[in-house]
């Protein structure tokens, strides 16, 4: 039944990523006017977080502020259909990468790399990132908990070559790699929400949040160099990617500055466009335990 219902879904996202672009932006104009002003899709928690981070700004200026974000999230709702099937010249039509060598660079150098990124603009149409280096592409994976979902998403990030490893396994294959004298890079989307419980609390967007330290203590231990990924939306259906070599190897840096910097990189390019970032996530619910220190350098 289970593989049955996959199938079925399936073809359902196929169908719809075959739709000329034009008419799955109109379909995305649509989605818009039902997800903000008829089914309010997480909206007191969008709002909440708007409010958190830009204290200053008036309520009008919130809800415009939400209705941007809304209006592009739709978008890449209908965008990530798409990655069931778009091809790699769309892909690279769509999403060009400024300055590749960087990638190219590492290479030549023998260095293994932490590749981080936020839930910013469309991130899932990176899935060519694979084709753009010659590491091997580690990607931090939480199973979904729809089995026809999590297959579905599985699919469709692997298609170029990902790999997709569970959290509690990065580690080891990074280790394996590294024995068996392959390039490798580990992905990270760095803006997830960690427990409440976690060591690392430090002021983000107008408020103390906690982040997970994976990118840092992987990167530290096994000597990496540390490059963070923005991707800018140009227009509609179109982004550019920017690789910005924070560290050439992490195991020089001090504690936290690996964290710190990259923090400091998700702020920045989501204060420029604040209406790219994944605002309908709950990503100022905790608040710091008395007993951990805010870290600010």
């Amino acid at each position: 039944m289970a593989k049955l219902l996959y199938y079925l879904v399936f073809s359902v996202v196929w169908l719809f990523s075959i739709l000329p672009f034009r008419m799955m932006y109109l379909i995305s104009d649509f989605l818009y006017l039902i997800v903000f002003y008829i089914a309010g899709y997480r909206k007191k928690t969008v709002f909440s977080n708007m409010q958190t981070a830009f204290p200053d700004k008036s309520p009008a200026e919130i809800r415009h502020m939400a209705s941007l974000f809304y209006s592009h999230f739709s978008d890449f709702l209908l965008e990530l259909l798409r990655c069931i099937n778009i091809s790699v010249n769309q892909l690279d039509k769509r999403m060009k990468y400024l300055n590749p060598e960087v990638f190219e660079e590492l290479a030549k150098e023998n260095r293994n790399f932490a590749l981080v990124s936020s839930h910013y603009t469309n991130w899932e149409w990176l899935i060519n990132l694979p084709l753009k280096m010659r590491h091997r592409l580690l990607v931090i994976y939480r199973p979904l908990k729809s089995k026809v979902a999590d297959r579905l998403s599985k699919y469709m990030r692997s298609r170029h070559g990902t790999v997709m490893i569970a959290m509690e396994h990065i580690f080891r294959e990074a280790v394996t790699c590294r024995s068996q004298n392959k390039l490798f890079a580990v992905w990270f989307l760095a803006d997830q929400r960690p427990p409440r419980n976690s060591r690392f609390w430090t002021t983000f967007l107008n408020h103390e949040t906690a982040f997970f330290e994976g990118a840092e203590k992987i990167s530290r231990k096994m000597g990496m160099a540390v490059v963070f990924l923005h991707v800018e939306k140009v227009k509609r259906g179109y982004y550019e990617v920017t690789l910005k070599k924070l560290f050439d190897n992490a195991a020089e840096t001090r504690e936290n500055e690996v964290t710190l910097a990259c923090v400091k990189e998700m702020e920045a390019e989501i204060l420029r466009e604040p209406q790219y970032w994944l605002w309908s996530h709950k990503r100022f619910k905790h608040t710091r335990p008395e007993n951990i220190n805010l870290i600010t350098e």
